[in-house]
């Protein structure tokens, strides 16, 4: 018996398979301009990787905002609600969740059972997302992944703004002024640090604390949210996927869990 998780988001779509007792298969691809196609591909591509029909699976739960979109799916659940079952999943531990994904951030904590006990979400715009530093990056003509390498021992820039357009505007009147691209990269990383501890700051941080989301992989901006916040901050491989493995898990029987 197998579950699976499907969350699509803005930026990324991601599955997870579940049989009771671990996730056994991830996937991952762009979402791109149709959600629906996107879903559709990923379950037939965990269906081929685990070698499945779809008489082997008990469920298919979707999440994220594209959630919407997909037909096949059994039930819709919130990604908040996915993201405290899939943190739990990866360490009973955790309490709180810090998640940054390409147009929103989030802050989750959660109780001992993985259930959300409160939450606060930044959608009101890409500010201190993952498509805030695609669009920088753009700027400097760097491959986002490189920016936690370029800011590494650099001193930063000072970015005033947090709107993606003044943002812009400001990286390219600093390259013009001949700052080098290091100092720009971590002025930028040092600007969604300090959004991301305003975010959290209202609702607090309880030990555990989970960096989810495709911005979790920028090493030098988990350490700096790190020591601001006064509090280790751990990641892993399963942090993109943690949304599509609480959803995965959430579709399990509980009956045979």
């Amino acid at each position: 018996m197998i579950s699976i998780g499907i969350d699509v988001g803005s930026v990324a779509a991601k599955a997870a398979a579940y049989n009771g007792e671990k996730i056994i298969c991830t996937a991952l691809i762009p979402t791109g301009w149709s959600p629906r196609e996107s879903g559709t591909h990923l379950l037939n591509e965990v269906m081929e990787k685990l070698s499945i029909t779809k008489t082997d699976i008990v469920a298919i739960v979707g999440t994220g905002y594209g959630r919407v979109s997909l037909p096949f799916i059994d039930k819709k659940v919130t990604e908040i609600t996915c993201h405290g079952k899939g943190a739990h999943y990866i360490d009973p531990n955790i309490r709180t969740v810090i998640d940054i994904g390409g147009q929103d951030s989030k802050v989750i904590k959660i109780n001992r059972e993985g259930a959300v006990v409160d939450f606060l979400m930044n959608d009101k715009c890409a500010a201190g997302t993952g498509r805030f530093l695609q669009v920088m990056s753009n700027a400097l003509e760097i491959d986002v992944g490189q920016l936690s390498d370029l800011a590494e021992g650099a001193e930063p820039a000072n970015i005033n703004s947090m709107c993606t357009v003044f943002a812009e505007s400001e990286v390219v009147s600093l390259i013009a002024e001949g700052t080098s691209k290091e100092a720009i990269a971590a002025g930028l990383l040092h600007s969604v640090c300090n959004k991301t501890y305003s975010l959290v700051s209202k609702i607090g941080v309880e030990n555990k604390v989970y960096f989810s989301g495709g911005v979790s992989r920028n090493a030098y901006l988990r350490s700096t949210l790190s020591n601001k916040l006064g509090v280790e901050i751990i990641s892993s491989e399963q942090s993109q996927f943690l949304g599509a493995i609480g959803a995965a898990i959430i579709g399990y029987p509980s009956s045979v869990q």
